[in-house]
C-alpha cells in the first residue's frame, strides 16, 4: 500500500557546508537549517520559536549547495523524513537520529543579496516548516493532561518507500516510523476515534526536542506537531455516490463534419499573449 512522507522547509543555513565523497565517488553533505515560526502555546499565547533541521543532500544537489550556499542564506528544501538507528558502542543503548533527505533544493536569495525590510513587514517574513504523512497507526493514541489542564495525545504512524538499488538494480523497501503529537480539542477527538492499524493523514510542523537521561546523557527526539488529522478509507455520507447523470450521457456525441469544425475555427478571435513582466526586471 502506498504511503506519503514529505516535508517542506524554508529556512536559513546556520553552518558552512562541508562536502564529502562516498567510496564510489558520489557527493554528500549535511545542511543545518533553522526555520523561525510562530505558534500558539497551550495557554493561548502567541509565541515565536525556531525549528532546527539536519538536511542531507546527495549528488549534484550537494555540489550546488557546497558551491553557492553560505551561512545566513535562505533556502527552500523539499524532501522526506528518515530516521537512522544504531547501538551505542559504550552503553549498548539504542540511539536514533532523524534527518531530512533532500529531493529538491532552491536557493532563495537574489543575486543582489537579501532584502532589508522594516518592521511593518514582520508578518510576511515567516518561514515554512510543513510535513505531510500518510500511513498506518502503529499504536493506539496515548492521552495525557498537562499541569494546566491542556490535553495532549501522541501516537505513531508508519510509512514505507521503495527504490531501485544503483549497484544491484534490486527493488528495496524501507519503513519509517513517525512520532505524532496533537494538542487541545483535536487531541480529544483523536483519542476517541483513532486506533492502531487505521490509515490516516497527518499534517503539521516538525519539531526536535532534547532531554537528559538519568545518567546525564543528552538525547533527542523528532516529532510531527499536527494541526490536522484525517482518517482515510472511510465512507462519507455527505457525498452523493450516484452516477445516474453519467449513465444518461454515456453515449458519445455525434461527430461534427470537417466543414463545421473549420468554420468554427475561423470564428475564434486572435489572442495575443503579452506578459507584463519583462525578463530584464527579474532579480535573478
Amino acid at each position: 500500500m502506498f504511503s506519503l512522507n514529505r516535508i517542506q522547509i524554508v529556512g536559513y543555513l546556520t553552518r558552512p557546508v562541508s562536502i564529502r565523497q562516498t567510496p564510489n565517488g558520489r557527493s554528500v553533505c549535511d545542511l543545518n537549517i533553522a526555520s523561525p515560526y510562530t505558534f500558539t502555546s497551550d495557554t493561548g499565547q502567541t509565541l515565536n520559536g525556531t525549528a532546527f533541521h539536519t538536511v542531507t543532500a546527495w549528488g549534484g544537489m550537494a555540489d550546488v549547495a557546497a558551491q553557492y550556499l553560505k551561512p545566513g542564506g535562505q533556502v527552500f528544501i523539499s524532501g522526506r523524513l528518515q530516521t537512522d538507528s544504531w547501538e551505542d558502542q559504550q552503553s549498548g543503548e539504542k540511539r536514533n537520529k532523524t534527518q531530512v533527505v533532500a529531493m529538491d533544493l532552491i536557493i532563495l536569495d537574489p543575486k543582489g543579496g537579501q532584502l532589508e525590510l522594516d518592521g511593518s513587514a514582520q508578518p510576511l517574513t515567516g518561514c515554512l516548516n510543513r510535513a505531510d504523512i500518510i500511513g498506518n497507526l502503529t499504536r493506539d493514541p496515548e492521552l495525557r493532561t498537562t499541569a494546566n489542564g491542556q490535553s495532549v495525545v501522541s501516537f505513531g504512524i508508519a510509512t514505507n518507500e521503495s527504490w531501485k538499488d544503483r549497484q544491484t538494480n534490486e527493488i528495496k523497501e524501507r519503513a519509517e516510523f513517525h512520532n505524532v503529537v496533537v494538542w487541545g480539542d483535536l487531541a480529544q477527538v483523536c483519542t476517541q476515534n483513532l486506533k492502531k492499524g487505521l490509515r490516516a493523514h497527518v499534517s503539521g510542523r516538525v519539531q526536535t526536542r532534547s532531554w537528559e537521561t538519568q545518567a546525564g546523557a543528552k538525547r533527542y527526539t523528532t516529532e510531527v506537531i499536527a494541526d490536522s488529522v484525517s482518517i482515510l478509507g472511510v465512507k462519507n455520507n455527505n457525498i452523493n455516490y450516484s452516477n445516474e447523470g453519467f449513465e444518461k450521457s454515456s453515449s458519445p456525441a455525434p461527430a461534427k463534419k470537417e466543414s463545421e469544425v473549420a468554420q468554427a475555427a475561423t470564428n475564434v478571435p486572435e489572442v495575443k499573449y503579452e506578459s507584463e513582466v519583462k525578463v530584464e526586471d527579474l532579480p535573478f
